[in-house]
Parts: structure tokens; C-alpha cells; sequence
């Protein structure tokens, strides 16, 4: 089922009422995000199919505007499948740079209303205003500000949930796109869920769904009306997660700080890739690239990622906790270096897409970070924030890790990187 009629699924919500008291977990999804900051500056494409993306033979829709939706194009979908879809589609290539850009914006504003928000993607974030309560009024009361603040100072429109948890507020702001926000009470919880496919419970994937169905699950309420003890005997720990998350419970891998983010970037190969060398090489350059801003943000790494993905999309994952935090490109590379060798082992195939993740950020003042036993006295660090200074006085272009100014593979075509 599409977003677009999940966000026409389950009862009305007319009947959810208006007290906002303790629904303080708001869940800001800007609408259409790539392609708004694009009409921007071409106003005479609004109101028409518009289509970020790349158009070689390996493109892929990075957004679609609602336009294009209509026809059944939507983000990650090949572009020439898309082009099918919609054939007379106004297609524009990604601008790089200028949605961070814009990202920063939004959530430089989202900063003034509290810091306590996690940003989950370049145009998506948790908000938790219980702190801002006292301040700047009732959760609803500082939305609406929130939103026109940010369709005033930006051009852009948010779309924004408001409830008592992340999995419901996240829910509510699919069903209130585009441009709007819908609130959650409290006491209404259940009676939001309960009609909503359980394919809409973030989570439940295609076989998951079929799992449930088996069952006679259909619905987010039939999941809720068993007993967790059931759910997770037949669908393990996950089984008790969706079961709380039916319940509009944020499950213990939600609880953390709402502040923690992470910081990524990924490439996408114009061909697929099966050389290891190769590989190893853009391992190198993302893993220079999220530690340049990591070092930015004055923080570190203590838990990083690997995002691999196969010429069939199948997309695998790797998580390593750090003994030490880090903010080194090197030691980033280091560390994720055998879980990519070791993927590449257990699957022959060619890559598509590599990408890698910094996670569990702190500040660096705070990390007591220290030069360990085993460590060389010249750990490089000396050398990489000394990049950092020649980048910010002449450009990120401007210099790079030594490994990576060899002359690249033939086939290995720069794509658009994502933030």
C-alpha cells in the first residue's frame, strides 16, 4: 500500500478531538522536500509532474512531486520505470548542496523552538516540546507557529503529527500530507490505530505482512487486540515491537535521547560494481566525508554503519559499536572495512549502492578522547583536521585523503551523493 493511501486509510478523524495535553512528540516531514526546494526557483513548474533524479541508464527518483505521485512514481523507484509511469514528467537533476542547505534552515528553526529533536533525514525529525510547553504554548499552538515559520523564512511547506509518541505522531503526519498537521489525543490513540492496515505500522515490511495475515491480522487493532506474549512466541522480538507499536507504544529501541542523530552519506555506482579495490576505495572517500562532518559538528562517532546494497536492490546492513569514539576518516574505514569484505564474500554479486554511518554522536569535549596504548603517536588526526582547514578556506574539492587521489576505476561513474 502507498503512502499516498495509507494517508486515506483508517476512520475519521474528524472524531479524534482537540486536547493536545501531553501530546508532546511531534513527528516534521517536510512535503515533497527535494522537489519543493527545486520549484523554488521554478515557480512555472507548480502544479505540474515534477521528478528529482538522475536520467542515465542507473538513475533513480530521489523524490516526485504530488503530481507525479498521482501516476504511481515515488522515491527509490528506477527512473526508467518512472518515465513509463509518467511519461511527460518535468525531470531535474539533483543540486548538490543545495538541500542541506535548506535543511539547515528548517531545523536551524525547529533549534529555536527547542533543542530537543532528533533528525532522522536531511527533511524529517522528532520533536519533543515538553519543554517548550510553559514557553511558547500548547503542543497544536506551537506547531502551526512552527510551520508558518518555516513556509515564511523558506518557501517551504511541513507536514507535522502531533502525539504522545514517536510511532503515533509519525503515522499522524502521513495521514496529514501534504501541508497540514493532525493531532492525536491522547485518549484517541487507539481509536486512530485501530483501523489502519498493519502494513502501515512502521516495520512491517512485505513479508511481514503476509506473516500476519495468515493469522487474520489485518488491521493495526487486530494486532493489538492478541496477547504480546503470543505475538512475540510467533514473530520473535520484533513481534513485540509491533505490538506495542499497535498499542501507540514507542518500543525500547525508540526510548533513546531524542538529540542522538547521525550522519551519513552514500553513492550510488552508474554501474555495479564487483571489484573489491573499488569498493575499498569509495569506503575510503564516504568514510573522509562523514568524519570531515562529524569533526564540523565538534562531535564523535561511537557506533558506525555500512549500507550495501546489490545490483537486485537488495539492500544488507552492518552496525559496529566503537571500543573508542572517533571522528578519523581513517579509523572510520578501518572499522567498517572487514564488515564490507566480508559481504562481499558471502554475496556475488555486483553493488549498486555503498553508504556509511556515523551514530551515537556526542560532543568531542566530552568524549575523553585520548591517543590509546596501542596506538601509533602519530594517529593522523594532526593531518585530517588540517584538511578540514584547507577545505573550509578553498572548498571541499580542494584537497583530500592521499589514497584517494589515485586515478579512479575505469567504470566507477561519480553519482550523487546523499545526505
Amino acid at each position: 500500500m502507498s503512502r499516498k493511501q495509507l494517508a486515506r486509510s483508517g476512520g475519521d478523524l474528524s472524531r479524534l478531538g482537540t486536547d493536545d495535553t501531553g501530546a508532546t512528540m511531534l513527528h516534521l516531514d517536510m512535503d515533497s522536500f527535494f522537489v519543493s526546494v527545486e520549484l523554488l526557483s521554478r515557480p512555472e513548474l507548480v502544479g505540474r509532474p515534477v521528478i528529482v533524479g538522475g536520467r542515465s541508464g542507473r538513475g533513480v527518483v530521489v523524490s516526485a512531486s504530488y503530481e507525479a505521485r498521482e501516476f504511481g512514481v515515488h522515491a527509490a523507484m528506477p527512473m526508467g520505470r518512472a518515465m513509463n509511469l509518467c511519461p511527460f514528467a518535468e525531470v531535474i537533476p539533483p543540486s548538490h548542496g543545495l538541500y542541506s542547505s535548506y535543511s539547515q534552515k528548517v531545523f536551524d528553526l525547529v533549534a529555536q523552538v527547542t533543542p530537543d529533536f532528533q533528525q532522522v533525514s536531511v527533511d524529517e525529525a522528532y520533536i519533543d516540546v515538553s519543554a517548550a510547553v510553559r514557553r511558547l504554548g500548547s503542543p497544536v499552538r506551537i506547531t502551526s507557529q512552527l510551520r508558518a515559520e518555516i513556509e515564511a523564512q523558506t518557501g517551504l511547506s511541513a507536514s507535522v503529527g502531533i502525539a504522545g509518541s514517536r510511532v503515533v505522531a509519525k503515522l499522524a503526519s502521513t495521514r496529514a500530507k501534504p501541508h497540514g498537521q493532525l493531532l492525536v489525543p491522547l485518549s484517541a490513540t487507539r481509536e486512530f490505530l485501530d483501523p489502519m492496515p498493519i502494513e502501515a505500522l512502521p516495520g512491517v515490511g512485505e513479508k511481514t505482512k503476509e506473516g500476519f495475515f495468515r493469522y487474520g491480522i489485518r488491521l493495526i487493532g487486530d494486532l493489538a487486540a492478541v496477547d504480546e506474549a503470543w505475538a512475540g512466541r510467533v514473530f520473535g522480538a520484533h513481534g513485540h515491537h509491533l505490538w506495542r507499536s499497535a498499542h501507540g507504544l514507542d518500543s525500547h529501541g525508540m526510548d533513546r535521547q531524542v538529540k542522538d542523530r547521525s550522519i551519513s552519506a552514500e553513492h550510488t555506482f552508474n554501474e555495479d560494481v564487483w571489484d573489491l579495490s573499488q569498493l575499498e576505495h569509495e569506503l575510503l572517500r564516504l568514510a573522509d566525508k562523514v568524519a570531515h562532518r562529524v569533526r564540523a559538528d565538534g562531535k564523535v562517532a561511537t557506533t558506525l554503519g555500512l549500507k550495501y546494497r546489490l545490483a537486485d536492490f537488495t539492500t544488507l546492513s552492518r552496525s559496529i559499536t566503537l571500543d573508542a569514539p572517533t571522528d578519523l576518516a581513517r579509523e572510520i574505514y578501518e572499522a567498517l572495512r572487514p564488515a564490507m569484505r566480508n559481504l562481499r564474500e558471502q554475496k556475488s554479486k555486483g553493488v549498486r549502492l555503498l553508504g556509511v554511518r556515523a551514530a551515537g554522536l556526542m560532543d568531542f569535549s566530552a568524549s575523553g578522547r585520548q591517543v590509546r596504548l596501542d596506538e601509533a603517536e602519530d594517529s593522523g588526526r594532526e593531518a585530517e583536521v588540517a584538511l578540514d582547514d584547507v577545505r573550509k578556506k578553498f572548498g571541499t574539492a580542494a584537497i583530500s585523503q592521499a589514497s584517494l587521489l589515485r586515478k579512479r576505476p575505469e567504470h566507477d561513474n561519480t553519482g550523487p551523493d546523499h545526505v
